[in-house]
């Protein structure tokens, strides 16, 4: 099993953790990552130009199309993104035509072969929830996770085909194979509150804040991220006096120490 990383901007620069523990948990899942060399994904480009955001994601994709491989992304912003460019490509055929112009100027080309997955969708399905639940070695039985899907991943559903957005199960049964207790909490598919941040700082913090009130009371122990927006925006709000005392782990994270893989290689 193969396929092209995407990391995109954020991860490798402000949440390093994720890209480790990623690279650490596919492999030893038998995963092969290849590294292209990728760009951003586009997505700070979309409220400006609407060509600009689908050239650079059609650039990335093509990339991966001229490498025979489909593409897998930790990112929830540049899965939400890229899966946005190829219904964007595929339905207007005016764009189709300027992206390719701007994509021979380095001979590349798209085509709609390249398939773009979350990191968790390869792992539920293409691993394999079962194969996941059978290779755990140190099972994290007595963890109370609650799982904090995040928003572009989910929504539109007919762009992302993730899960299904009212009622998803994809994460519970993932933290479930790692051997903790997946639970319910009111707010689960919430926004995190990132995106308003440069809106209003304060706004951003109490949504986030109480996103994780949230989780402490219905239980958790444990708040499981699979997006590096979210994994921040709850890092931040669990500093200072008064914070909400609950844990924060990456999805790779939890499932790398189900797997026995030494901490440091999932950047704990």
């Amino acid at each position: 099993m193969k396929f092209a990383l995407f990391l995109g901007c954020k991860i490798p620069f402000e949440v390093p953790a994720y890209e480790a523990s990623t690279r650490a948990v596919l492999a030893h899942l038998g995963v092969t990552l290849v590294d292209l060399p990728f760009t951003c994904c586009g997505y700070p480009a979309r409220n400006a130009s609407r060509d600009g955001f689908v050239v650079s994601a059609a650039r990335n994709l093509a990339l991966a199309e001229r490498a025979g491989l489909d593409v897998v992304t930790p990112c929830m912003c540049c899965f939400g993104t890229l899966r946005h460019a190829i219904r964007f490509l595929g339905e207007d055929a005016g764009l189709r035509t300027r992206a390719a112009r701007a994509l021979a100027d380095e001979d590349l080309a798209w085509s709609g072969k390249t398939e773009v997955l979350h990191l968790l969708s390869v792992l539920a399905r293409n691993v394999g929830v079962g194969a996941l639940a059978a290779a755990v070695r140190t099972p994290q039985a007595g963890r109370s996770v609650a799982a904090q899907y995040g928003c572009h991943a989910l929504r539109p559903s007919n762009v992302t085909a993730f899960d299904n957005p009212v009622a998803p199960t994809i994460f519970e049964a993932l933290i479930a194979a790692t051997g903790a207790t997946p639970i319910d909490w009111p707010r689960r598919l919430e926004c995190c509150g990132n995106p308003l941040h440069d809106a209003s700082a304060a706004l951003s913090a109490r949504i986030t804040r109480a996103k994780i009130i949230d989780a402490v009371e219905s239980g958790a122990d444990v708040l499981c991220t699979a997006c590096p927006h979210c994994q921040q925006s709850f890092d931040a709000a669990r500093s200072g006096p008064g914070a909400p005392v609950v844990r924060t782990l990456l999805y790779p994270q939890l499932l790398g120490l189900a797997l026995g893989l030494p901490k440091a290689s999932l950047g704990l």
